[in-house]
């Protein structure tokens, strides 16, 4: 199993959030105190400590002492043993050769870890934009690609993403949509109706740009590209220094890149910066999604 490791840094500080959920109303004090073992070694799996192994026998009393349920022990199992093997990084993600669960793309770790997220999306809204509805229709499509037990999973997981924008320190999201988005009739029209409303509703918060990039725009980046992407921003370490470097992250129907070389991150920048040219402001985006949203509603 080759996990695209974008170093076990940001793996370890998912673990180390995921544990603290878990722990919920507990101290770490009781935590060390059940388990026999020091609070320090609690304090430090959840801060994601470098010199943590995860040994599985510690973190198998954790997660039974938590009542984890199998897609946590499953996936903090499988994370753990990632910052273990010291795997060589490539750049390319196989959903479907993974010991992770399947609903589980790294992205979603690196979601969370972001500080920025800048997308620019030709066909559909933003994942973290769409409402339960437009997700289930999205994941219904091609007939039988997802069995309904997986569907019903992945919905899941994409809604409780959209946190990220509601944090005590939200995600900065900038997005420019092509209009096609705005015009296709995904679901018909009561489906699409609710869906501008939602992303209308969102677009107003401060930390999210919601952008569209009209027909009248021409040629643009974005055809260049030739697909959808984002671009990843991280936080600064207590050294000044970002905790990982910025990517620019491409999905596929089977897998995912990961582009953080500075040549292929830069290449992706430049089409943002002519895609963020051409699109219209976020005031006039905004009566474009308001007009396009009564269309639907007649």
């Amino acid at each position: 199993m080759a996990l695209d490791t974008l170093g076990t840094a940001l793996i370890r500080r998912h673990i180390g959030r995921r544990l603290t959920a878990l722990r919920g109303k507990r101290s770490q004090d009781q935590v060390a105190s059940a388990l026999g073992i020091s609070r320090s070694t609690i304090v430090r799996m959840e801060d994601g400590n470098e010199a943590v192994r995860y040994s599985p026998p510690n973190l198998k009393a954790l997660l039974d002492l938590y009542e984890a349920d199998e897609d946590d022990r499953r996936l903090l199992l499988a994370l753990a043993a990632e910052t273990r093997n010291g795997r060589s990084k490539s750049w390319w993600h196989d959903y479907t050769n993974t010991e992770l669960p399947q609903w589980f793309g790294l992205f979603v770790m690196m979601e969370d870890s972001a500080t920025k997220i800048r997308i620019y999306e030709s066909e559909l809204v933003p994942g973290l934009l769409q409402t339960e509805e437009y997700a289930e229709l999205l994941y219904s499509v091609p007939a039988g690609f997802n069995p309904p037990r997986q569907r019903e999973q992945r919905v899941q997981v994409r809604m409780e993403r959209q946190s990220v924008l509601t944090r005590e320190t939200p995600l900065r999201l900038e997005t420019v949509l092509n209009e096609s988005i705005l015009r296709r009739p995904a679901g018909g029209a009561g489906l699409m109706t609710r869906q501008l409303q939602h992303i209308l509703e969102f677009a107003d918060k401060p930390s999210i740009s919601v952008r569209i990039l009209p027909w009248e725009a021409g040629v643009h980046g974005g055809m260049t590209a030739g697909t959808s992407f984002q671009l990843l921003t991280f936080p600064d370490d207590p050294a000044g220094e970002p905790i990982e470097p910025p990517l620019a992250y491409v999905d596929t129907l089977t897998g995912a890149m990961y582009l953080q070389k500075p040549d292929e991150f830069t290449a992706y920048e430049q089409v943002w910066l002519d895609i963020n040219k051409k699109a219209l402001s976020v005031s006039d985006s905004k009566n474009l999604i308001t007009s396009a949203l009564k269309g639907f509603a007649r």
